[in-house]
């Protein structure tokens, strides 16, 4: 479904949105704090953005779709370094004080303003047909597992595996520029538990014991995180009987897999008779969630999507941006 409406809230957010949720998990400052200084907690952000403008100027003066690019990129590292540091100088400024969703939507908007729309593009298409070439191995793997609890222990496993293909990270960029990036290797180098929060036993238990009717799930990076991680995992809960919805994003950002991408995705996973490796995909529906960012604020989604979310009992937020840094304490009714 394409997104041409005004945004409304997430459905399924805890009423009266206005006062019960906040986009943005960690606080970079408190009313007591001085508005005209920026606070330690803002400049360790900023610094953190700062770091990674490198590495979208590379991905940005090799985009072949934009005339000029090499000058372009480094008048975007430009513009978008100026308004960073100004920020430190002056928290109201560039429509401060920042937070995590101001500043991914002021380097979009540089890019944009210049003409870069996909800059991971040409990654994110390679990543997705390695991926997709692997897809039938992870899921029969999956499928040899008996025990209701470790599959799907391994099936979150593979979702936090497969979530390290994460490109607005600096490190991770980095890391994935020099020796790329094995989904097998990110399951057994996963850190072991217990996680800093993990209530994987609890999730285990609910899964051998109850039946969800309807489950929306956002999604973030394309290549092994969508294909390896989610869609196996999306897979077995449709496989249990559960109507699974993929909301993904509007526009490109980062490496974050976008509506049509992730359509055209699993047309090409779906076999002649509409199944995804030999599941009935009918109950798999795409919907275009209204966002353009890598992190995600729910009091603003397509009409689309909270129509086809308004009766889901399982919400899941995948990834960095969007269930950690913005929606980590969000509330559910």
């Amino acid at each position: 479904m394409e997104s041409s409406s005004p945004s409304v809230p997430f459905p399924l957010l805890l009423a009266p949105v206005e006062s019960t949720y906040r986009a943005c998990t960690i606080p970079y400052r408190f009313p007591s704090d001085n508005p005209r200084k920026a606070t330690p907690v803002e400049i360790q952000w900023i610094d953190l953005f700062l770091n990674s403008v490198p590495s979208f100027r590379q991905r940005a003066e090799n985009d072949p779709t934009v005339p000029d690019a090499p000058a372009k990129a480094e008048k975007f590292a430009q513009r978008y370094t100026a308004m960073l540091e100004e920020l430190k100088k002056n928290p109201e400024s560039n429509g401060g004080p920042p937070d995590c969703i101001l500043l991914c939507r002021l380097r979009e908007l540089v890019l944009r303003e210049l003409g870069f729309r996909d800059i991971f593009k040409k990654v994110k298409d390679e990543e997705n047909a390695k991926a997709m070439s692997l897809f039938e191995g992870v899921v029969q793997r999956n499928d040899e597992i008996e025990d209701d609890g470790k599959r799907a222990e391994n099936l979150i496993h593979g979702i936090l595996a497969g979530n390290i293909f994460d490109l607005g990270s600096a490190q991770l960029a980095e890391v994935f520029a020099k020796d790329g990036m094995s989904f097998l290797a990110s399951c057994q180098n996963l850190v072991s538990r217990p996680w800093v929060i993990d209530d994987l036993d609890a999730f285990k238990n609910k899964w051998t014991k109850k039946y969800w009717e309807k489950a929306v799930i956002f999604v973030d990076n394309s290549g092994a995180d969508i294909i390896l991680g989610i869609l196996p995992f999306a897979r077995e809960l449709l496989r249990r009987g559960t109507k699974v919805i993929l909301a993904a994003n509007d526009m490109p950002s980062i490496n974050d897999v976008t509506y049509p991408e992730l359509v055209e995705i699993i047309n090409k996973l779906k076999d002649e008779n509409g199944k995804l490796a030999g599941v009935d995909a009918s109950d798999l529906l795409v919907a275009n969630s209204g966002n353009d960012l890598p992190v995600i604020d729910l009091s603003s989604v397509s009409p689309e999507l909270a129509y086809l979310a308004n009766d889901a009992d399982l919400v899941i937020l995948e990834g960095m941006g969007r269930a950690i840094e913005t929606n980590l304490y969000a509330q559910m009714k």
